[in-house]
């Protein structure tokens, strides 16, 4: 059977399978070079759903990610590995102008200008860890394919090429020694998709008809350039990088295609076996090595799901490893072990028994029953120069409500902080930490170790229905917030309220509370305040503003 033929019959299965039960996988790993840790946790829904999310984790509510790679070297911003082989797109015309054609100069060649050189992940970690942060994230490997480790299974790696060091490893052990649990996140398996453009050529132009270098074999590396020198990539192969040895998808020119192929479906062209197989080495590599506390996917489901098993192998070996190695309980909780946590996204009820839900750029607009996480970013996800020079970065105030209105709904927040290809955050960014870290405290304990109150908050948005779309992507409501818009969390018999800005006449109303038996209230950075209850409301009188933020009122 073709590959196209092979394509069509299990995209047609697809459509009709039960993503949440479906276990007839056409393509199944082998664990040949990476066997499986066995343990309580086996490779079925039925198995995760044993799953208890650790305390550990619920009570963190607030990780910073570094969501950085060689895609920082031009500046341009996220998926620009993708977008640079789009004629005509923005990230496309940057390339050519500053680095030639894609045809002469391609991804592969802006890997050796990933230097990291200014990169400190002791003092970086050290400085999340300041400002807030109970957890730490590193980028594993991007859509892009590049293995920031010394991978076993990618000779495209940060030891071989750019930085020539083990980045994992060297964040792993800035997280250890701060004493934050460590999390990785994986989204490599989506190149086989992804990098299609990148067989693309120019439709128009000087360079019109002439192949890009998704095309290249490690073949190509052995031919000298038109000066007679050798190529750089000698030895390498291109297509262990680009995976594009295989059929295009059906929207392989359509730029916004991948979309509706994300969840192997519409299209597209099924991934090997061999490849499947080879990122679930990559994966249970890093996680064998750096015995991350957290994973996360940025997939439906889980990698592969539901046309491989792979995905959920890699589960049942995080929970069965982590149960060994209790790398978070050994920093947090003395020696009882857990399973550690590993993300999906868009996730059927079942499924959220069995994975922590993670959704990006956005928020459920009620209290949800199990833990779960908001993946956003101070600006785009990867460092983008335009982003820093029109001022498109979140404010710190923005941050806050985000985080305050996750948390209030029994969720954590993880933040990306965009790094430039040096490894340094810029000034603005800075600026926005450390006012956001300022805040934060004095007003922590209103976040960390709290658990939802009876109802999240009060206000327009929160009697609002605002709707999650696919993944998420609905946080634009929540900016909006101001301060008629209030949060709760609680712990013991304490009951915090949070409004989301400053009311200009300095009072905060809380209809939830007109009838509540309280003993005292106090504005957390101040003191106690004065207080007065009528059938319909508490108010609250605020002496002072004691930061730029947002008021917190600590009620017992």
């Amino acid at each position: 059977m073709n590959k196209t033929m092979y394509s069509v019959i299990t995209c047609a299965l697809l459509l009709t399978a039960n993503t949440a039960q479906a276990q007839d996988y056409q393509l199944k790993v082998s664990e040949a070079q990476q066997p499986m840790d066995k343990g309580k946790y086996e490779p079925t829904w039925e198995s995760l759903r044993q799953y208890e999310t650790p305390e550990w984790f619920r009570n963190a509510k607030f990780g910073i990610w570094a969501h950085w790679g060689p895609q920082c070297v031009e500046g341009s911003g996220d998926w620009m590995a993708r977008e640079m082989y789009m004629e005509g797109t923005a990230k496309y015309n940057h390339h050519r102008k500053h680095y030639g054609h894609q045809s002469e100069f391609g991804f592969k060649d802006v890997l050796p200008l990933f230097k990291a050189e200014n990169w400190n992940p002791e003092k970086l970690v050290r400085f999340y860890k300041d400002i807030g942060a109970e957890y730490f994230f590193a980028l594993g490997n991007h859509h892009d394919n590049f293995d920031l480790w010394d991978s076993q299974y990618q000779e495209w790696n940060s030891m071989n090429i750019g930085p020539k060091r083990d980045i994992l490893g060297e964040w792993a052990a800035a997280a250890q020694k701060a004493g934050l649990p460590f999390g990785i996140s994986f989204h490599a398996d989506h190149a086989w998709m992804w990098y299609e453009p990148s067989r693309r050529f120019d439709l128009k132009g000087d360079m019109r008809g002439v192949k890009y270098d998704g095309w290249l074999t490690k073949e190509d590396g052995y031919k000298p350039n038109a000066d007679g020198t050798e190529k750089w990539w000698k030895g390498l192969d291109p297509q262990n990088l680009y995976a594009q040895n295989h059929d295009m998808s059906s929207k392989m020119w359509d730029n916004g295609g991948i979309h509706s192929q994300w969840g192997w479906a519409g299209g597209a062209i099924m991934p090997t076996e061999e490849y499947v197989t080879n990122f679930y080495n990559r994966t249970l590599d890093a996680i064998n090595r750096y015995s991350p506390d957290l994973i996360y996917f940025d997939v439906t489901v889980l990698p592969f799901y539901p046309i491989s098993d792979a995905g959920m192998k890699i589960t049942a070996h995080m929970y069965n490893h982590h149960l060994k190695t209790r790398t978070a309980t050994r920093i947090k909780n003395g020696n009882n072990p857990d399973p550690g946590v590993v993300f999906g996204k868009i996730l059927s009820d079942n499924q959220k028994e069995a994975l922590v839900w993670d959704v990006e750029r956005g928020a459920p607009n009620k209290i949800m029953e199990r833990p779960w996480q908001c993946c956003n970013c101070l600006g785009d996800w990867h460092y983008n120069t335009s982003t820093y020079e029109h001022g498109r970065y979140k404010s710190a105030a923005t941050v806050v409500k985000l985080l305050v209105d996750i948390v209030s709904k029994n969720g954590n927040m993880l933040l990306s902080v965009p790094l430039r290809a040096d490894g340094t955050f810029d000034e603005k960014e800075e600026a926005i930490l450390k006012e956001f870290g300022a805040w934060m405290k004095v007003n922590k304990e209103s976040i960390v170790g709290t658990r939802p109150w009876r109802t999240f908050g009060e206000g327009p948005i929160a009697d609002s229905d605002i709707a999650i779309n696919a993944q998420g992507f609905n946080d634009g409501q929540y900016t909006k917030a101001g301060a008629d818009e209030i949060r709760f969390t609680s712990k013991g018999n304490v009951i915090y309220a949070t409004a989301l800005a400053w009311p200009d006449n300095m009072t905060v109303n809380i209809r939830s509370l007109a009838t509540e038996k309280i003993k005292s209230i106090e504005l957390l950075g101040y003191g106690k305040v004065k207080f007065t209850q009528t059938n319909d409301k508490l108010t609250v009188p605020l002496p002072k503003k004691v930061n730029t933020i947002a008021p917190v009122l600590k009620i017992r």
